[in-house]
C-alpha cells in the first residue's frame, strides 16, 4: 500500500471494501491513471470481511442480471490476471419454491436469464435432494439450478481487485480518515483527511454503512441505512464445502457449505422487517467488528432452517454471528452522479 498522500488525484474513492476496490480496479481498466483509494481502517474492514460470499446471477431485471453475469465471468480471470486467489468456486446454485406463486416467478426469471445467455434449468425435487442430500424436499413445488453461480471469499476477492487496481496505477491508502469534501460552485474540488488534503475532480462514495455520513459532508442525500444481519455455522455435518449454495426465498433463508471449515453448514436469513443499527451514527472505528447476539430475532430463521435441513438440529451450532450490512429502501444499487 502507498505511504504518502498525493496533493492531487483525478479520482478519489472513499471506502476500501469490495465495492471500492472494484471501482478502483475498473477505473484503471478504463485508462484512469490518477486514481486514489482511501480506507479509514484496513481493506475489507466494514462489511466485506464477514459477507457470506454468495455469487448468483438470479436477479429480477435484465440490467442487474447483466451485471451479475459479468461478475461470474470476471472472478476466474481476475485470479489468473493478478496472481491473487479470490476463493471463487463455480459450484452452481439452487433456488427452491414452496408455492406456485414463487415457482411462477422463478419461471419468469428463467426466461429472462436465458435471453442474455445465463445457464439456468428447472430441476425436480429428487434432483434437489441429490445435490443437497440432507435437504427436506417433499413440500417443494419446484426449483431451479443456476449452473455457473458459485461462492467466493469476499476478502480475498476484494484484495485481488485491489492488487489489480494497484498494478494498473491506482494508489491505495489505509488508515486515512476523510473529514470533509470540499466544493466550489456545486462541484467537488477535493477532500480533507486526517493526513492532509487532496485536490480532485471526482469523488466516488463507496463507504458502505458510512455512505450516508460521507454524503452529508457535501450535501448529498444517500438513502441507505445500516441493519443487523445474522448468520450461523453448524458443527461438522459431513457437508462438502463446495456444495451448491441454496436459497429458500419463501422463508428468506440461504445455506452454503462453510468454505473455511470441514463439513459444516453456514445459514443466514434476511428478515422482512430489519433491525436498524447505528441510527445515531456509526463509529469510525467500527472495523472488523460484530454485535451482541440476539437469538430472539433470529430464531424464526433457525426454525425454518431446521425444517428444511432437519440434521442441523442435532448437529448444533459452532458459531453465531451478528454483523452489520447496509441497505437501500428498494434494495437496489445507488449508482451514478449525485443529483445534487
Amino acid at each position: 500500500m502507498s505511504a504518502q498522500l498525493p496533493g492531487h488525484a483525478q479520482t478519489v474513492i472513499i471506502g476500501g471494501g469490495i465495492v471500492g476496490c472494484s471501482v478502483a480496479y475498473h477505473l484503471t481498466k478504463l485508462g484512469r491513471k490518477n486514481v486514489v483509494l482511501l480506507e479509514q481502517s484496513e481493506l475489507t474492514g466494514g462489511a466485506t470481511w464477514h459477507a457470506a460470499g454468495l455469487v448468483t446471477q438470479l436477479r429480477n431485471s435484465h440490467t442487474l442480471m447483466e451485471i451479475a453475469k459479468y461478475g461470474v465471468d470476471l472472478y476466474p480471470r481476475l485470479e489468473a490476471e493478478t496472481g491473487q486467489p479470490t476463493g471463487f468456486d463455480q459450484t452452481g446454485s439452487i433456488t427452491v419454491a414452496r408455492t406456485e406463486g414463487r415457482m411462477d416467478e422463478l419461471k419468469k426469471i428463467t426466461s429472462l436469464a436465458r435471453i442474455i445467455g445465463i445457464e439456468i434449468e428447472p430441476i425436480t425435487n429428487r434432483e434437489v435432494g441429490e445435490m443437497w442430500p440432507l435437504m427436506q424436499t417433499d413440500d417443494l413445488v419446484g426449483a431451479i439450478h443456476i449452473v455457473k453461480d458459485g461462492q467466493t471469499l469476499p476478502t480475498e476477492t476484494a484484495k485481488a481487485m485491489a492488487k489489480g487496481a494497484a498494478d494498473g496505477g491506482a494508489s491505495i491508502f489505509e488508515g486515512v480518515q476523510v473529514t470533509s469534501i470540499r466544493q466550489r460552485g456545486g462541484a467537488v474540488t477535493g477532500v480533507s483527511t486526517d493526513r492532509g488534503d487532496i485536490e480532485c475532480e471526482v469523488v466516488v462514495n463507496c463507504g458502505g454503512m458510512w455512505a450516508r455520513e460521507i454524503g452529508l459532508m457535501c450535501g448529498v442525500a444517500v438513502p441507505l441505512f445500516a441493519a443487523e444481519h445474522m448468520y450461523l455455522v453448524t458443527n461438522p455435518m459431513g457437508i462438502p464445502k463446495d456444495i451448491r449454495p441454496l436459497r429458500d426465498p419463501d422463508q428468506q433463508i440461504y445455506f452454503r457449505g462453510d468454505m473455511e471449515g470441514e463439513g459444516a453448514v453456514l445459514m443466514g436469513g434476511f428478515e422482512l422487517v430489519a433491525k436498524p443499527w447505528g441510527k445515531n451514527g456509526i463509529p469510525n472505528d467500527f472495523a472488523f467488528s460484530l454485535l451482541e447476539p440476539d437469538w430472539e430475532h433470529f430464531k424464526v430463521f433457525w426454525e425454518s432452517a431446521v425444517y428444511r435441513v432437519p440434521a442441523m438440529e442435532d448437529a448444533g451450532i459452532s458459531r453465531y454471528c451478528v454483523s452489520v450490512e447496509s441497505f437501500t429502501p428498494d434494495n437496489r444499487y445507488i449508482l451514478g452522479e449525485a443529483p445534487e
